[in-house]
């Protein structure tokens, strides 16, 4: 019998699709490693896709009544109440939250009861990011709960050494906890495939992936497409992704319709079939100023061998080797963004070129099984 056998690993999200997209090659390599494997989540069996891949992987799917943003003491505590009751009634060995909101709930709770906890830290989000009064309180109230929650934690992971930095300038944890840096959640190489791609003249079609908020910069990238395409008219601006209801970020769907009816840009909206659109693209966008850990959508860009444009920010300036697979912009700078995208219609020569640095690149620093191998490590340790 494998000694990791009897080890139950709870695993805590805050959004359910997540576990299979950004968590469902860790799962597979923890149920292959011979753990077993439960995944909590809100309304869970509602996402029948992610629900049915974790079955099939004899993972406990559970549900998790928590709510996603927003701050609600009440509800919040019925949250690590639950938590706690979920740990108890499975025997968890180990908890592994990620997400602001597990990471502290999911901490509290497993605390309490004795049961070690690594932490995954995703980037740090709105919260850290934003400049509203808004932002700036939740700053401050998210700095205490992290501090109360991640003080027992075993461990804590990074996905850049910029939100360490930042967790010791603002002392939510000290230098004496224990923590690891991965780059990221990783990328699946097998799944998304190197493509060659060269470009001809003026003929080059930008791509931005994301959800679409202002922090984001969707509305830079906008801006820059207005400015360059009555310069260049054949190069094609897409748009991939859909504005969230309720977030106060949220770009004007109106900007979007007019803009697409104008030509500026092309808005595809929300679709499944990522990897397509960026096989057919020549160069990715992401002008983000949210802080990110590491953006799976650059991730697949490089997989795929596309030249990137993102930003000198935690989490982006990672994805770039400077004049090798990418350029490098100052955050919320248009100029910036445009001399960028101005450099890659001027210079199509460079994308194929650049395009192979960035799939080396992945396969040197993002394989995915590096990253697993890394976290799984760190489980062994903990748990011996």
């Amino acid at each position: 019998m494998n000694q990791n056998q009897k080890k139950r690993i709870l695993i805590i999200a805050s959004a359910a699709g997540s576990l299979k997209s950004f968590r469902g090659d860790f799962i597979k390599d923890l149920t292959l490693e011979g753990y077993k494997v439960y995944a909590a989540a809100p309304g869970i069996e509602e996402y029948k896709e992610t629900y049915k891949f974790l079955t099939d992987l004899n993972v406990t799917p559970l549900n998790l009544k928590l709510q996603r943003s927003g701050l609600n003491p009440i509800k919040d505590f019925k949250s690590i109440k639950a938590l706690k009751k979920l740990i108890k009634e499975n025997k968890i060995d180990l908890v592994f939250p990620y997400t602001i909101k597990p990471v502290v709930y999911g901490s509290i709770a497993a605390n309490s009861l004795n049961v070690p906890v690594i932490s995954l830290i995703t980037g740090l989000g709105y919260t850290f990011s934003g400049v509203s009064k808004k932002a700036k309180v939740l700053q401050k109230f998210s700095q205490v709960l992290y501090r109360k929650a991640l003080k027992t934690n075993n461990l804590i992971v990074f996905q850049n050494i910029d939100d360490y930095q930042l967790f010791l300038d603002k002392k939510i944890m000290t230098e004496n906890q224990k923590y690891g840096i991965v780059s990221g959640s990783g990328i699946n190489l097998d799944q998304y495939k190197f493509r060659k791609k060269s470009a001809n003249g003026t003929n080059i079609e930008f791509v931005f992936v994301a959800r679409l908020i202002r922090e984001k910069g969707i509305n830079l990238y906008i801006e820059a497409a207005k400015k360059l395409k009555s310069k260049y008219p054949q190069a094609k601006f897409h748009i991939l992704g859909k504005s969230p209801q309720g977030s106060p970020s949220a770009i004007d769907n109106t900007i979007l319709e007019n803009e697409n009816k104008k030509g500026t840009i092309i808005q595809h909206g929300w679709v499944n079939n990522v990897q397509e659109f960026l096989s057919d693209c020549h160069v990715f966008v992401l002008p983000t100023f949210y802080r990110e850990g590491v953006p799976r959508s650059i991730l697949e860009a490089l997989s795929i061998g596309m030249p990137i444009i993102t930003t000198n920010t935690p989490g982006c300036k990672e994805t770039i080797i400077k004049n090798q697979n990418g350029i490098l912009i100052e955050p919320r700078n248009l100029d910036s963004l445009i001399d960028a995208l101005e450099f890659f219609i001027n210079n199509s020569d460079k994308i194929e070129e650049m395009g192979i640095n960035s799939r080396k690149y992945a396969e040197k620093r993002f394989d995915v099984n590096i990253i697993n191998r890394q976290l799984i490590s760190s489980i062994k340790d903990v748990l011996a």
